[in-house]
């Protein structure tokens, strides 16, 4: 099982932030994918944003300033907003984060939980399924071709043209991000991508009808189970022990997600409903070393089998509290990688 951290490049002060603030911010997450090539995570990835307290509206830029201080880890957005993007430019970055990355770049590619992108772009939200499900198919052809013929609704056509650079990979990875649309599960399948499942809450095997959808749509188009490959991503924070990670990270998620509710009508968040999430079904990646990688096997054998998992910890109001995270990445390196991968060479 691969193991892996999201970030959002998030951003929080007590006042304004100042440039200096934006500066520091970025530098620490650089820092923090350099702490966890080093340590022997497999991937990390940076999400798709257009928010004031979120630096992360570029992430091939951010990447690819990572690419060339690490050596080993798999670089991948979380998701590229592709539905207000326009495929070929992704392509384009993408493959340029290849080649400075000596081969390690992804996309995950998925329709964004966060809607700014669109007015911001000039897109119609009633358009919010077409939007990704022409633009997709776009940029496969461009992955998969150097030459290409296209024609949609929402782009100027393309005939016969060359898109450069290509990457070092033959294939870039692009993972179909979703969250709990069946269609997106269904969809993925017919198209044989990798899957990766966004759980933010509740409880981890809710989701495993949804996955059966994807691997049986899979298998009927003509992939191989093997080639069905399924990541989730989890809020997560793992510390010494577990009063210290609750410590550390429950007074920060419960503020971030009550920030996240205000915008989204969701109802507001107190410590009893926090330490509720604790349970050990529940999505919620919390705890010592131990614990964490118990939860980790137990949710993989919930989902029939996941190959990545990835720890988002943005949702913490941590990003000002560098040095936390960057002592929960050299414990999901160092302790409990090592324990996910003796706990399922046992089982």
């Amino acid at each position: 099982m691969e193991i892996g951290i999201d970030s959002f490049a998030s951003i929080e002060t007590k006042d304004v932030a100042t440039g200096e603030d934006r500066v520091k911010a970025m530098q620490d997450l650089i820092n923090r994918i350099v702490l966890a090539d080093k340590v022997g995570l497999d991937y990390f990835g940076v999400g798709e944003h257009h928010k004031s307290y979120q630096l992360d509206s570029v992430p091939s830029n951010i990447l690819s300033a990572a690419a060339a201080l690490t050596k080993n880890i798999r670089l991948s957005s979380a998701v590229t907003v592709l539905s207000a993007d326009d495929p070929v430019r992704v392509f384009q970055q993408f493959s340029t984060l290849d080649l400075i990355s000596n081969g390690r770049a992804e996309i995950v590619a998925g329709r964004g939980s966060s809607i700014e992108a669109y007015p911001l772009f000039g897109y119609n939200l009633n358009d919010y399924d077409a939007l990704f499900e022409e633009k997709l198919d776009l940029l496969l052809k461009v992955r998969d071709n150097e030459f290409i013929t296209w024609k949609g609704k929402f782009r100027a056509p393309i005939n016969n043209l060359p898109v450069y650079p290509r990457p070092k990979q033959e294939k870039i990875p692009v993972w179909r991000g979703v969250g709990g649309s069946p269609e997106s599960f269904v969809r993925a399948g017919k198209l044989g991508l990798p899957l990766m499942v966004a759980i933010i809450g509740g409880d981890t095997h809710r989701f495993r009808p949804l996955v059966d959808l994807y691997r049986k749509a899979g298998e009927e188009a003509g992939f191989k189970p093997e080639e069905l490959v399924v990541g989730v991503h989890s809020l997560g924070y793992v510390a010494e022990t577990t009063e210290q990670a609750i410590e550390e990270y429950a007074p920060g998620h419960i503020k971030m997600m009550n920030k996240i509710g205000r915008e989204r009508g969701w109802p507001p968040m107190n410590i009893d409903q926090f330490m509720g999430q604790l349970s050990p079904f529940n999505s919620l990646l919390l705890g010592n070393p131990q614990e964490v990688a118990e939860k980790l096997v137990r949710h993989s054998e919930a989902l029939g089998g996941v190959s990545r998992f990835t720890f988002q910890m943005d949702v913490a109001n941590l990003s000002s509290e560098n040095d936390k995270l960057l002592n929960s990445i050299q414990l999901i390196g160092d302790k409990v990688k090592p324990l996910v991968a003796e706990l399922l060479k046992n089982k």
